[in-house]
């Protein structure tokens, strides 16, 4: 019997590594319905990423990279089984038109077939390209596009496309812990009301467990995808104390701001790192919760109503660390503005975590594994700088074509330490070439905010770390130390590139207020300066050769290093 159990567990593990190509460790469903599904895998040392694609189509298959999940500029392969074999080729889109072939092939087809309603493409490239026509795949988030057919005849692909953004270089795995259960916090048939930009907000309490749970995987709940912009779910102090409902920030929700999950347009579902989950229950299952839904009605239209909120799936099965969301980047307060007619006009918030001992007695490090940028519809860059002991040490995140319809939590692929006395500098640009009058700050999607949304562990009761130019010096460095006249002055001055760039210097230039809340209303108020930003270095340009190179010199220095030390 013994033995007989041996050979049937030798069996299993045989079977499961059959299932499981080593060479294809990650794997995500590009679309809502799950007919696209992309596995891949990469050599850093060889250079090398590999790709597997199954659609369930018999027709032809388009995937690539997009710089702004379009199709200009994107980098396309297309292939299929047609009647008379396979076909797989390296294309480049200039527009929305069919893409041209490119001269140089940098995309080698490893297999190819068609069965059961299904193709699958197995294919390889280089990491970086030397080919014009190709994009690097970075370490950063990229775009990823796709289209398929119904036939191997090459035409339009209607509504059988779509993008998704995902870090190919640094994904972090899903996985699906036992005993696991979910809840929705969601609005209750909300007549959302006849107006361009309105917040909703609900106060209430989500499920009571005896003892903790870990939250492991949030999903948006979406019953009105043309209306709803983004949620967030806060959590209340525990003055907080009864149910409420109101248009946000006109009542006791104001108090509810330590974030607790968050999601915008265009996203999907987050899931947390196997080391850490959301805390709910035992010693927080007395707080209330804040849900938080911007409702975008460009067309004023009335009667519609919304049932939109999160759900939240959890396990009894703890992990290592409670993990927690900290708001950071510029603090949205009165008397910003951004000019109009500016090509490219940049925006700073700071984060100094030496402050968070004034509001915390026992601090400590934040290991940052996710992160969700977020701006309006002026928005086109953001990046989060890293610095530690006045010199930057990283990027925390960056989004060089950042999509105000595509905001989405993105996994960071490794956790990256934020220590005690690190700053980070949140840095937005925006775009209001097309604007006759000034961008405020503030709620509305024709407003600006500049903010990164870092999801970290071990949680700390933190519930921001923000800052704000120093609205009295500006007002001083520009000659109007009056409000109302410093008002006047902005909306009738002559802004062009010389006075634009003027006014960004001295934003940038003045001391700004750096905040600090914990999630008791506790704040500290400092001052600082905004660092410089370095520019993001391009990584060289290497062939496969030039790779087996570095890997064979790597190898022959080891050997070198090992025969000295034995012989000395």
């Amino acid at each position: 019997m013994v033995i007989l159990s041996l050979v049937l567990l030798l069996l299993s593990v045989q079977w499961s590594w059959a299932l499981e190509d080593p060479l294809l460790p990650f794997s995500e469903h590009l679309d809502p319905e799950h007919k696209v599904q992309l596995k891949w895998g990469f050599d850093e040392i060889q250079g090398t990423i590999l790709f597997e694609l199954t659609v369930s189509t018999s027709g032809w298959v388009g995937f690539g990279f997009s710089p702004k999940g379009g199709m200009t500029g994107a980098d396309i392969v297309i292939g299929g089984v047609g009647a008379k074999g396979s076909y797989f080729t390296d294309h480049h889109a200039q527009g929305n038109s069919m893409p041209v072939v490119d001269k140089q092939q940098n995309y080698k087809l490893l297999s190819l077939t068609e069965s059961d309603g299904k193709t699958v493409i197995k294919f390889q490239r280089s990491i970086s390209s030397c080919d014009e026509n190709d994009l690097p795949i970075t370490d950063l988030p990229m775009k990823l596009i796709y289209a398929y057919g119904q036939t191997d005849d090459i035409t339009y692909h209607s509504n059988r496309r779509g993008t998704k953004e995902l870090n190919l270089l640094k994904y972090m795995p899903r996985v699906n812990p036992p005993n696991s259960n979910f809840f929705d916090i969601t609005m209750v048939n909300f007549t959302v009301p006849a107006k361009q930009t309105y917040y909703h907000c609900k106060i209430m309490k989500a499920p009571t467990f005896d003892h903790k749970r870990h939250i492991y995987r949030i999903e948006p709940v979406i019953t009105n995808f043309d209306l709803v912009h983004h949620l967030l779910l806060y959590r209340c102090p525990p003055s907080v104390t009864k149910p409420f409902e109101a248009e946000c920030y006109t009542g006791v929700d104001g108090e509810c701001m330590e974030t607790v999950a968050v999601w915008g347009v265009g996203g999907g579902a987050f899931e947390f790192p196997e080391v850490a989950g959301l805390p709910i229950g035992g010693n927080v299952s007395d707080f209330f919760y804040r849900l938080e839904v911007h409702y975008n009605n460009p067309n004023k239209t009335a009667g519609r109503v919304d049932n939109s909120g999160l759900r939240f799936y959890y396990t009894s099965e703890l992990r290592q660390h409670d993990a927690a969301v900290l708001m950071t980047g510029l603090a949205l307060a009165p008397w910003y503005a951004i000019p109009p007619k500016a090509k490219s006009f940049l925006t700073y918030g700071m984060c100094d975590t030496a402050y968070i001992p004034k509001v915390l007695e026992t601090p400590h490090d934040l290991q940052v594994f996710s992160v969700m940028l977020h701006t309006h519809l002026a928005g086109r860059k953001v990046r989060v700088g890293h610095f530690r002991g006045e010199k930057q040490i990283d990027f925390l995140a960056v989004d060089e074509n950042y999509d105000f319809e595509y905001q989405d939590v993105t996994n960071l692929g490794k956790t990256k330490t934020v220590k005690l006395g690190d700053k980070l500098l949140v840095e937005c640009t925006y775009s209001t070439e097309n604007r006759s009058t000034l961008t405020w700050g503030g709620l509305s999607t024709t407003d600006e905010m500049c903010l990164a949304f870092l999801f970290y562990y071990p949680a700390m009761n933190l519930s921001g770390c923000m800052s704000f130019p120093n609205t009295t010096t500006l007002r001083s460095e520009m000659g109007t130390p009056g409000l109302n006249t410093w008002l006047n002055m902005m909306s009738t001055k002559t802004w062009n590139d010389t006075s634009i760039n003027q006014y960004q210097q001295t934003l940038k230039r003045i001391d700004q207020l750096v905040v600090i809340a914990d999630s008791f209303k506790n704040i500290s108020r400092n001052t600082g300066l905004i660092p410089n930003l370095s520019v993001i270095p391009s990584a060289p340009c290497m062939s496969g050769c030039d790779t087996k190179n570095l890997a064979l010199l790597w190898l022959l220095l080891c050997l070198l290093v090992q025969f000295m030390q034995k012989y000395n």
